[in-house]
C-alpha cells in the first residue's frame, strides 16, 4: 500500500479521489512492473472463463455426478479385496529382502528387528458372474461384485496419513491445491442453483486421523467451488439460517440492499471477490428452504431403511450420509464426498477392521442398488477406497491382535456405475502383496478417468496461478481405458 499510496499522491490524487489499487492499476500503465504487481495483488482474477479452451469439456460425459466414499486411515487391502493364501502360508516368516527391494518404511515400523508375514485371518470366497474373491468381512458387497470394477494395483508416493489424503483429494502431496470436487464445479457448474455442486459429509463420532477443511477446499480457484460441509444435527450447514430475530422476509431485504452496493460496486471496478461474495450469499438464502427439505429422512421408505440398515435412521452415521448422497444426486448434486475414518490399524486389526466393516458394507453395497434400482447409476460414479493400503507384515510383535503398517507400494480400491465396467478386476500384486505385478495405477490416472467420465479431459480443465497453468493431475496421468464400459 504505501507504493501505490504514493504513487497516487505524486499523480494529484488525494484521499478523496478513492481510487482503488486495482484502478490505478487498470487506469495507467505501469510497464511489466506493473503487470507483475498486478497477479501479486489479485492472484484470484482469473475467472472460470480461464479454463483453456471449450477442449477441456467437449467429451461425451458418461457420468453427470460423483458419489465419493472415502474410507480415511487406509483399509488393508488383502484382508479385504486382494486375496493372498500364500500369506497364510508362510505366517511368521521374514519379508524377503528381494521382494521389499530396498524401499523405505514408515518410522513406526522400519526400526523393527523383524518384519514377520502375516496372512489373514478372514475367509475369501469367489462371488458373482465375475468370480471377484471377496473377505467374509464384506457379505454386503459380494452380493454386488458385479457391478463393481476392482482396481488392485493402485499405487501413491505418500507414505504418512495427511501427505497421502491430501495427494488423493487434490492430486499433490502439499497443502493449497483445489480439491477434486472443486476442479468438478470448476469445469463443469451446478445442475441445481439452491444446493451446493460439491457436498462434503463426515461420519460423526469416529476417531482416527483429523480430517480437515482444506481437503474439500478450492485453493487457489474462486471460494465458491469449495466443498459445503453438511453435518448432524438441527443446522446441517453452519451460519446458514438466520439468527433469532431476524425474518427470512427482512434478510431477503438486507440481501438486496447489499447486493446493490456490491454491483454499485463492481459497475465501476469489475471485482471477481466481490462477485463470489454476492453469489455465496445468494445460495446460502436459497440453501435456507432448500437444505431443510433434502436432509430430511421421514419421506424415505421403509424400503430404503431395509436397505441401508437400522443405522441409517440415524443422522450423521455412515448409513444416513449414504442415503443422504443418493437424496442430494438426485436433486442435482455435482459431486459428494463421504469420509468414514477409523481404518488406521496399527494395532488390533482383527477387531477394528472387522468393526469398519459392520459401519460401512451394508451402507455401501446398498447405495449402488438403490441408485440401479432407480436408474441412477448408469450415470453415477461411485468410488469407494482409502488414501492407500496396509503391509503385509506385522507391525510390532506378532500375535492375533496383530497390526499392519501404512503401505504406498499397492493398495485396492473399487469403482461402479458411471461409464465403469462391472464385474472387472483390474491390475494385479505379486504373491505376497507388496508390488504391483501388473497394470500399475497411479492416483493421477484416477483423477484423469474420472474427468473423462464427466466429460473433461483433464489435460485440458486448468487454471492459471502463479505464472503457470496448474491442472488437477498435475503433468502426469493417463485414462484407464480397460475399465470404461
Amino acid at each position: 500500500m504505501p507504493i501505490l499510496s504514493g504513487y497516487s499522491q505524486c499523480m494529484g490524487f488525494d484521499d478523496s479521489s478513492a481510487m482503488s489499487r486495482r484502478s490505478i492499476l487498470q487506469n495507467f500503465s505501469l510497464g511489466f512492473g506493473g503487470i507483475a504487481l498486478t497477479n501479486l495483488l489479485d492472484s484470484s482474477a482469473t475467472s472460470a472463463a480461464d479454463v483453456a479452451g471449450s477442449a477441456a469439456h467437449n467429451l461425451a460425459p458418461r457420468a453427470k455426478r460423483v458419489i465419493y466414499l472415502f474410507q480415511s486411515g487406509g483399509p488393508s487391502q488383502m484382508d479385504l479385496f486382494d486375496y493372498k493364501p500364500l500369506l497364510n502360508d508362510l505366517q511368521g516368516q521374514e519379508l524377503p529382502a528381494e521382494v521389499r527391494k530396498g524401499q523405505r518404511l514408515t518410522a513406526m515400523s522400519g526400526n523393527q528387528a523383524t518384519l514377520p508375514l502375516v496372512g489373514s485371518p478372514f475367509q475369501f470366497q469367489q462371488h458373482g458372474d465375475s468370480g471377484a474373491w471377496l473377505s467374509d468381512l464384506l457379505p454386503h458387497t459380494a452380493n454386488i461384485a458385479d457391478d463393481l470394477c476392482f482396481i488392485k494395483s493402485m499405487h501413491t508416493p505418500a507414505i504418512n496419513h495427511g501427505p497421502g489424503v491430501t495427494f488423493m483429494q487434490s492430486g499433490s502431496q502439499f497443502p493449497g491445491r483445489p480439491s477434486m470436487g472443486a476442479w468438478l464445479d470448476y469445469g463443469l457448474g451446478s445442475e441445481n442453483s439452491n444446493l451446493p455442486a460439491f457436498v462434503v459429509m463426515v461420519t460423526k463420532n469416529k476417531g482416527g486421523q483429523p480430517l480437515v477443511s482444506r481437503l474439500w477446499g478450492s485453493g487457489f480457484l474462486p471460494s465458491r467451488h469449495q466443498g459445503v460441509r453438511f453435518r448432524a444435527g438441527n443446522d446441517p450447514v453452519l451460519y446458514v439460517n438466520n439468527p433469532d430475530g431476524l425474518d427470512r422476509a427482512s434478510k431477503r431485504r438486507m440481501l438486496d440492499a447489499l447486493q446493490k452496493l456490491h454491483l454499485s460496486k463492481t459497475a465501476q471496478t469489475p471485482d471477481p471477490i466481490v462477485e463470489t461474495q454476492i453469489a455465496q450469499h445468494e445460495l446460502a438464502f436459497r440453501m435456507q428452504a432448500s437444505v431443510p427439505e433434502v436432509t430430511d429422512l421421514s419421506s424415505e421408505t421403509e424400503h430404503a431403511f431395509a436397505l441401508y440398515g437400522p443405522d441409517a435412521r440415524t443422522p450423521g452415521t455412515y448409513a444416513a450420509n449414504c442415503l443422504l448422497a443418493r437424496r442430494l444426486c438426485e436433486r442435482g448434486v455435482r459431486f459428494v464426498q463421504l469420509y468414514h475414518p477409523g481404518w488406521d490399524q496399527h494395532g488390533g486389526l482383527p477387531g477394528g477392521i472387522t468393526r469398519q466393516c459392520q459401519e460401512t458394507d451394508r451402507a455401501s453395497a446398498a447405495l449402488v442398488l438403490d441408485l440401479k434400482q432407480r436408474g441412477l447409476l448408469n450415470d453415477t460414479l461411485v468410488i469407494w477406497g482409502g488414501e492407500f493400503g496396509r503391509t503385509n507384515y506385522c507391525q510390532g510383535h506378532l500375535s492375533e491382535n496383530f497390526g499392519r503398517d501404512h503401505h504406498p507400494r499397492c493398495f485396492t480400491m473399487w469403482m461402479a456405475g458411471g461409464g465403469i465396467r462391472g464385474g472387472v478386476s483390474y491390475g494385479q500384486t505379486d504373491e505376497l502383496c507388496y508390488n504391483t505385478a501388473t497394470d500399475p495405477v497411479s492416483v493421477h490416472d484416477l483423477h484423469a478417468t474420472l474427468l473423462h467420465l464427466m466429460g473433461i479431459d483433464h489435460k485440458q480443465l486448468t487454471f492459471r496461478y502463479q505464472g503457470r497453468r496448474f491442472r488437477l493431475t498435475d503433468v502426469h496421468g493417463e485414462i484407464i481405458a480397460p475399465v470404461l464400459a
